[in-house]
């Protein structure tokens, strides 16, 4: 598994912006949980959002509840991160990471992931 993330830049505050997330040649629905976490700096890793392929189930966390959306992308291995009304807190950079098996009661912690793309930088401008 290798992931590619993509997408981030440089926004003013309110913008809307989409993440992406591909696994080279292999279909999501093989893992059994893609994820995004980002982190701030100085911050530790925060989660943000999953997506279960298997069961078309998607979550985000309260914090980006209402604002954020994740969703499969339109090729077979690739999800997305849908960003809106975005706000100077939401600066960082954004990993996706993924696991084989989806980790029950355990999903929002950085160190269960197998699986980690590179990172995207996302800053807002106020």
């Amino acid at each position: 598994v290798q992931l590619q993330a993509s997408g981030g830049g440089l926004v003013q505050a309110g913008d809307s912006l989409r993440l992406s997330c591909a696994d080279s040649g292999r279909s999501v629905n093989t893992l059994g949980i893609m994820s995004w976490f980002r982190q701030a700096p100085g911050k530790e890793r925060e989660f943000v959002a999953y997506f279960r392929a298997g069961l078309n189930r998607p979550y985000v966390a309260d914090s980006v509840k209402g604002r954020f959306a994740i969703s499969r992308g339109d090729a077979r291995n690739t999800v997305n991160l849908q960003m809106h009304s975005l706000n100077p807190e939401d600066t960082g950079v954004y990993f996706c990471a993924a696991r084989d098996n989806f980790p029950v009661g355990m999903y929002s912690r950085a160190d269960i992931y197998n699986y980690w793309g590179q990172g995207t930088l996302v800053t807002v401008s106020s």
